[in-house]
């Protein structure tokens, strides 16, 4: 019995020095921890949402006769026109042929008709002032004159269904292919030109944020095909009514895409910045513990851990502005935060 008696003493004794080992040693534990030097920053708020972008403005040509097809060449590559190709308003797409067309226009010979008038008509004015004709007389001629150049708009007019011309200035987005030659009907498509230097796109905004957006605000788009380029765009118009199925409303965003880096159709994010603060105190936000006494991070002063809690003001999906705990220069605990507590010792590392 004295000899169990004996062992059992020696074994709390030996528990006892063991844990009198770790209360001396832990005190001198450091915690490796990365900081970060706090600097004077700017945040903003916005609203994510998403949507497909259209171009501002957009054409198909069609044929307007039956007649034989010729496409152009681009001026800019002296090669016909492709795909892609950016077009001027008035660029020569396609040339129609069809000479029975043309001599039933009989452009050329109402022109002539309209050269008559006019010297008649003057005729007519100078001897009216002369007194060498009525007044009817130089009515009739004038009426003459206008039914020439009547005559003759309308067949500028007829002539012009034998070219395609770009009304706008884009690119092309569609070219059906069509042997030179090729007899092609009234109605068919030729070339469809998009204008997507501006674009827009239309949003449904939750109705929560009707009071935080408003026209002229700046959007910031992005796409995954881009990812390294951010598009400028703003609130152009808002709707002031809340759709009552799905209570949300209406947003016209209107974009500068004058580098043609997004394309009609693409489906994009749109940031809408409805707030901005320059020179505050900004912290990432997943370096915050959330803890009784609030929102909590970590600084380094003199190798010690030291707890600050914080008053906060903007945020977004990734930072957020500090107001108050922190100041500039404080050098901020961004990994190895977890663990700690204050007063802890610590180990800058990389």
């Amino acid at each position: 019995m004295k000899r169990i008696i004996i062992l059992i003493a020696a074994t709390l004794t030996a528990l006892t020095g063991c844990r009198n080992q770790d209360q001396d040693l832990s005190p001198d534990i450091e915690m490796p921890v990365s900081v970060q030097e706090i600097r004077p920053g700017s945040i903003e708020e916005f609203i994510n949402t998403t949507g497909t972008v259209y171009p501002k403005g957009e054409t198909e040509l069609k044929s307007k006769i039956a007649a034989s097809y010729y496409l152009q060449k681009n001026p800019q590559t002296g090669k016909l026109w492709q795909m892609g190709d950016r077009v001027n308003a008035g660029a020569i797409i396609a040339r129609l042929e069809d000479r029975e067309f043309e001599l039933s226009v009989k452009l050329e010979t109402n022109q002539l008709n309209l050269e008559l008038a006019e010297s008649e008509l003057r005729k007519q004015e100078s001897l009216y002032e002369k007194g060498g004709v009525t007044l009817k007389e130089l009515k009739a001629a004038s009426i003459e004159y206008e039914n020439a150049k009547t005559n003759v708009e309308n067949a500028k007019l007829q002539m012009d269904k034998t070219m395609i011309v770009a009304p706008i200035d884009g690119v092309i987005v569609d070219l059906p292919y069509y042997t030179q030659g090729i007899q092609v009907e009234t109605g068919s498509a030729i070339a469809k030109i998009m204008d997507y230097r501006t674009m827009y796109m239309e949003v449904q905004l939750p109705e929560k944020y009707i009071s935080s957006v408003r026209p002229g605000q700046t959007v910031r788009l992005t796409n995954y095909t881009i990812p390294e380029d951010t598009i400028r765009g703003h609130i152009a118009q808002l709707s002031p009514a809340i759709d009552p199925d799905s209570r949300t409303f209406k947003s016209n965003i209107q974009i500068n895409n004058s580098s043609y880096l997004l394309r009609p159709g693409m489906f994009v994010r749109a940031d809408i910045v409805t707030n901005r603060k320059d020179s505050v105190i900004v912290i990432p936000k997943d370096i915050i513990l959330s803890r009784q006494r609030g929102k909590t991070v970590f600084i380094v002063d003199r190798g010690l851990a030291e707890e600050r809690i914080l008053e906060t003001g903007l945020e977004n999906l990734t930072e957020i502005e500090v107001t108050r705990g922190l100041t500039v220069n404080d050098r901020i605990v961004i990994s190895g935060f977890e663990t700690l507590s204050n007063k802890s010792k610590v180990k800058i590392v990389m």
